[in-house]
Order: C-alpha cells, then sequence, then structure tokens
C-alpha cells in the first residue's frame, strides 16, 4: 500500500485541497471523489465525525491516515485546528457548465463581477450551498477554485456548480442586479431561473454586466450607510427569493 505523503504527492497537481474536519465532511456528503485523507489524531477526528457527521463516518474510517504532526504541516501552506487535511479531484468544467446551463431552473445562479475578496467569494459559495442555488459564477481574474475560497466555502463547492465564465458567456435566464440606483428588491418576486448578479466590493458592478442587465434592483439600507458586505448582500437576497417562493432543496 502507498504511504500516505507518497499519495498525497501524487495527486497534489491539480486537485483542490480540503482543509479541515468540516471541508472534508461537506465534499463527501456532496460526491466528491477524495484519494487521500490525513490526520494528526484519527481518534480525535473519527468521534468528530461520531458527533457531527455519522452519515460519513464509516467512509472517514476507511480514507482517514494518521500521520505525524511535522509531517502533516509539510503538506498543508496553514494547518487546521482540526489537524484534517485531503485533496480532491476537482469536478469537470464540462459537469460545471451542464449544470449552469441545463433548463428549467429550480434555483438561481449568482454571479460575482469581477470580485476581489477570496474569503468573501468562499462566504457566497458556502451561502449558495445552503440555499440550494444552481450554482456559483464568478467574472474577471479572481478563480472561484483558489485554495482560498474554497476554505471560505467549507468544502461546499461540491455542492453547487462553481466555474469563471466571461459576462457574454452567463447562463441564460432573467438578469437581475444588484446595484443602489435599482428598484427596491422588496416589490419584487424573483423567478427560480434567475441569474443573481453582484458587483465587486470596491467598484461595483462591470459596465458590460451592467448593461447586460434585464433589471436593477437595491436592497434595503439605512441612509448614510455606503454598502453591505458582498456576503451579506447575496444572503439577503437568495433569503428574498426563497421567502417570496423559493425554497431551498432538502432532498
Amino acid at each position: 500500500m502507498t504511504d500516505p505523503v507518497t499519495r498525497w504527492r501524487e495527486c497534489a497537481g491539480g486537485a483542490v485541497l480540503l482543509d479541515g474536519f468540516h471541508a472534508l465532511k461537506h465534499a463527501l456528503r456532496f460526491g466528491a471523489e477524495v484519494p487521500v485523507a490525513v490526520t494528526t489524531d484519527r481518534r480525535a477526528a473519527l468521534a468528530l465525525a461520531a458527533e457531527l457527521a455519522e452519515d460519513v463516518g464509516d467512509t472517514l474510517d476507511a480514507l482517514l491516515t494518521e500521520v505525524p504532526e511535522q509531517t502533516y504541516a509539510l503538506l498543508v501552506p496553514r494547518p487546521h485546528p482540526t489537524g484534517v487535511a485531503a485533496l480532491a479531484v476537482r469536478p469537470s468544467r464540462e459537469a460545471g457548465l451542464g449544470a449552469l446551463a441545463r433548463m428549467p431552473r429550480r434555483a438561481p445562479v449568482v454571479v460575482l463581477d469581477n470580485p476581489r475578496n477570496l474569503g468573501n467569494a468562499g462566504a457566497v459559495i458556502r451561502l449558495a450551498a445552503g440555499f440550494g442555488a444552481t450554482g456559483v459564477v464568478t467574472t474577471g481574474t479572481l478563480d472561484p477554485w483558489h485554495p482560498t475560497v474554497v476554505r471560505g466555502g467549507a468544502g461546499l463547492h461540491f455542492a453547487t456548480a462553481v466555474e469563471r465564465l466571461d459576462v457574454d458567456e452567463l447562463p441564460a435566464g432573467p438578469l437581475f442586479a444588484l446595484d443602489p440606483e435599482g428598484e427596491d428588491i422588496r416589490g419584487t418576486k424573483l423567478p427560480d431561473d434567475a441569474v443573481l448578479a453582484f458587483g465587486s466590493e470596491r467598484t461595483g458592478l462591470s459596465p458590460q454586466l451592467r448593461a447586460r442587465a434585464d433589471h436593477l434592483l437595491r436592497l434595503p439600507m439605512r441612509p448614510q450607510v455606503s454598502s453591505y458586505n458582498l456576503a451579506t448582500s447575496v444572503a439577503m437576497t437568495l433569503y428574498h427569493w426563497s421567502a417570496t417562493g423559493g425554497a431551498p432543496t432538502t432532498s
């Protein structure tokens, strides 16, 4: 049997780093292919699984290999408090694009237009997965599968389609863009096939995306408050969708 360090190095090129117990738990729940997983304390990791993730306990029992802390520290850029790390096979781009293009849709697609903050992008993917969104698309240079984004998403990249596209490649569907000059979102019922676009943290919507928008919407905000955090804006919008007819997937 190949030792875990050799296996890790064999798989590392192009693989997705699952940083911590919860990222590994979520990835397994949503069908990720995980060829190698390590922990500094196998007994503690399995106890955590028994407490929080019985559904993947047997899989973790078969998958986790204990390694010394020094070895673990060599495999990851920043050790996680749970002492767990794994590598997963990234879903194919073809599969992601297929999921985004499939119609009719039962839940919106979230578009982050030229985002800048890796942690915010990860938080949005986690939110989108929680609400059962069809997927998250980024435009611009940010890689939505960057390790910092995956860490922020807690492994939930595997629960929704995540891709980077140009503005002219966005999925079909009515495009609702969040903008301070738009109509109050509370007067709008968002359809399940909506494409919900959010501008970057600093500059807002790009001219290209704004020109493509079918509707401009604004979130309620107290005067003299300049903006919401990006993830907060996405959360408010997805909640509005779910509260006015849409619903998170429960199956």
